[in-house]
C-alpha cells in the first residue's frame, strides 16, 4: 500500500492503532483529532487518502465532506462513526463518501477497504449507495431501542456473504432494510434483483435470476408464500451457488420457523435462509418513533404540494396511542390523506378520528401505561407467545430463552443509559462488574464508549 493517509479521530487510541497499522503497511500518516487541522491539510493538497470521524470536538465530519469534495475532487474519504445506524449510512452517501464503516470495526477489513481507494486513485467522486428519491419509500427513521438494535445488527451484517431472512409485519419496512443492505455493502454497483415465486417456474427460472443478480443482491419476497415446488426449486438453486454469486435475502410477514415446524415450509430452506434474522418491529413496539415519523410524513406532504400541516396535541395524543395493524405504511397513508383534505395549519382529533373510522379496527397500543404494572405488561405478551403455537407447547426451553429476550435489551439500554461505562452500568444493574462482562460476552452485546451527550 502506498500513499499519505490523512487520520482525523478525537479518540487517541484510534488514532494510534491506525496510525501503527498504515505505517506497518507502507503508507505516510498525518494524525489529527481536529476538524480544522484535517481542512488545512486538504486545503494544502496533503493526502491522498482521509479516514475520519464524524463528531470530532471542533465539527462534524459529515458535514466537511462537500467543502473536501470541492477542494480536491476525487480524494476519497472513509468514514468512520459510532452512530452506527442506517440514517449515518445514508448521510454518509448523499456526502459521496468513498466509504462508511461502523464502529467498532475490524482493522483488517479497513486497511483492505483503505488499499482499494489508494489503489483506485480516482479523478472523479464516486457515487456508493446514493439513497434513492422515490417518494412511496418507508423512511428508516426510528429512535428506539428496538430501532437502534437493528440498525446496529444491519450495519455489523451488510459486508458479509451470509444469507439474511428479514421478518417483520406487512408495512413495517422490510424491502427497504433489505435495499438498505445492499446499497451500503460492497455489491452496491451489482444488480439487486426482487423475485416472486414465480420468478423460479420453468426449466431456466433459477438460473434467469442468478444470471440478473450477476454477484449483486437476490432478495425473495414474502418467501412464506412460495408454494412447494417454488420451495425445492430454491433449495437446489442455493445448493448450487458457486463463485460470484449473488447475496442471498428473503422477506416473510409470519414467522417460519413456526411454520416449519407446523410442516408448511421446508426445514432445509428455513436453514439456507436464515444466516441472520433481522426482526423489524411493529409499530406497535416502537410507540416512540410515531411522532417522529409522523413528523417526517407532514413535512413530505408539504414539499409534495399539499399544504404545511401539523397535528395538535389531542391528535398526535390519538396516532400515538393507535394500534397501526398496517404499520408504518398505514401512518403514512393516513396522513398523506389528512394533508391533501384539510386546510387548518393544525389537524385537530376529530380529523384523525374520521381519517381512521374506515381503518381495520384493533384495539388501541397497550403499551405499559401509568396504570399497568410491568408484570401485567409480560404477562400478556408471555401468553400471546404460547397462543402462538396454536394449542402445542413451544420447545423445550422457554425458561432459558425468554430470561435472554429480556435480559439482552435490559443490558443494552442500560448500556446507552451509562455510555458504555460498564462500572456505571453494573451499578445501575446491581451486579458485579465481572458478572456483567460475562453477560455481555455471553449476549454478545457490542459496547461502544462515547461522551454521554445532555
Amino acid at each position: 500500500m502506498d500513499g499519505t493517509v490523512l487520520v482525523a479521530d478525537d479518540d487517541r487510541t484510534i488514532r494510534t492503532v491506525l496510525t501503527q497499522a498504515l505505517t506497518r503497511a507502507g503508507c505516510k500518516v498525518h494524525a489529527t483529532s481536529s476538524l480544522v487541522t484535517l481542512m488545512r491539510w486538504v486545503e494544502e493538497g496533503k493526502g491522498d487518502l482521509v479516514i475520519s470521524d464524524v463528531m470530532m470536538p471542533d465539527g462534524n465530519g459529515l458535514e466537511a465532506l462537500p467543502r473536501i469534495s470541492k477542494l480536491r475532487p476525487g480524494l476519497p474519504v472513509i468514514v468512520i462513526s459510532a452512530q452506527n445506524t442506517i440514517m449515518t449510512a445514508v448521510k454518509a452517501a448523499e456526502a459521496e463518501a468513498y466509504d462508511y464503516l461502523p464502529k467498532p470495526f475490524d482493522l483488517p477489513d479497513l486497511m483492505k477497504r483503505s488499499a482499494r481507494a489508494l489503489d483506485v486513485k480516482r479523478h472523479s467522486p464516486r457515487s456508493p449507495a446514493a439513497p434513492r428519491e422515490a417518494g412511496d419509500d418507508l423512511p428508516l427513521v426510528g429512535r428506539t431501542a428496538a430501532m437502534q438494535a437493528l440498525y446496529r445488527l444491519v450495519a455489523r451484517v451488510m459486508n458479509t456473504d451470509l444469507a439474511v431472512l428479514i421478518s417483520g409485519e406487512s408495512g413495517t419496512g422490510k424491502s427497504l432494510i433489505a435495499r438498505a443492505i445492499h446499497d451500503f455493502s460492497d455489491r452496491r454497483s451489482m444488480p439487486f434483483v426482487v423475485a416472486q415465486g414465480s420468478d423460479l417456474a420453468g426449466l431456466d427460472g433459477p438460473s434467469a435470476l442468478l444470471s440478473r443478480a450477476r454477484g449483486g443482491s437476490l432478495v425473495f419476497d414474502e418467501v412464506a408464500d412460495f408454494d412447494a415446488e417454488a420451495q425445492a426449486r430454491m433449495v437446489r438453486m442455493l445448493d448450487m451457488l458457486g463463485d460470484n454469486a449473488p447475496r442471498i435475502m428473503a422477506t416473510s410477514q409470519v414467522d417460519l420457523a413456526t411454520r416449519a415446524e407446523a410442516g408448511g415450509f421446508r426445514q432445509d430452506l428455513l436453514f439456507r435462509l436464515g444466516g441472520v434474522t433481522l426482526q423489524v418491529p411493529s409499530l406497535r413496539e416502537r410507540v416512540d418513533d410515531i411522532a417522529l415519523l409522523a413528523e417526517h410524513f407532514l413535512a413530505r406532504g408539504g414539499r409534495d404540494g399539499g399544504a404545511a400541516r401539523k397535528l395538535s396535541a389531542e391528535a398526535r395524543e390519538l396516532v400515538r396511542g393507535y394500534s397501526w395493524p398496517g404499520n408504518v405504511r398505514q401512518l403514512e397513508n393516513t396522513l398523506k390523506r389528512l394533508v391533501v383534505t384539510g386546510s387548518e395549519p393544525e389537524i385537530s382529533r376529530s380529523e384523525v378520528e374520521a381519517a381512521l373510522g374506515s381503518q381495520p379496527a384493533l384495539p388501541q397500543n397497550r403499551g405499559l401505561g401509568e396504570g399497568e404494572r410491568l408484570a401485567t405488561s409480560v404477562a400478556r405478551h408471555l401468553k400471546r407467545y404460547f397462543d402462538l403455537h396454536g394449542g402445542q407447547l413451544p420447545p423445550a426451553g422457554v425458561y432459558d430463552r425468554i430470561l435472554r429476550e429480556v435480559e439482552a435489551p435490559l443490558i443494552e439500554i442500560a448500556l446507552d443509559a451509562t455510555a458504555g461505562n460498564q462500572a456505571k452500568c453494573a451499578d445501575l444493574l446491581g451486579i458485579n462488574r465481572n458478572t456483567l462482562r460475562k453477560k455481555i460476552t455471553d449476549l454478545d452485546i457490542r459496547v461502544t464508549r462515547r461522551r454521554k451527550l445532555m
